[in-house]
């Protein structure tokens, strides 16, 4: 049996970063983004999601519209973080959005 044989420009591929702030324009695609994390039940996907959300959003205008400092949104959805759901809900109603439940 013959094998074909690869060379190395047949494996050479060209990746970009995707960045999830970069596609969250609108509620729209926001709600989407947070419905699609929520169904995964992660509180540490929920985070990133958020932290994802103030970076598209501008981390000082998100704060701002929130409520709260721009450096303890920060710290609070940073990887070591854990914040509050306060803090969860604040950042959700800057951007127009609401939680739901659902059965």
């Amino acid at each position: 049996m013959h094998m074909p044989v690869l060379q190395e420009d047949d494996m050479a591929h060209k990746t970009t970063c995707w960045d999830a702030a970069d596609a969250l324009e609108s509620k729209e695609d926001i709600a989407a983004y947070l419905n699609a994390v929520l169904e995964d039940g992660d509180p540490n996907l929920l985070k990133a999601a958020l932290s994802d959300l103030a970076s598209a959003k501008i981390m000082t205008e998100l704060a701002q519209a929130a409520g709260l400092g721009g450096i303890n949104l920060f710290n609070a959805l940073s990887p070591d973080g854990n914040p509050e759901f306060a803090t969860v809900t604040a950042v959700l109603k800057a951007v127009g959005l609401r939680l739901s439940v659902a059965a």
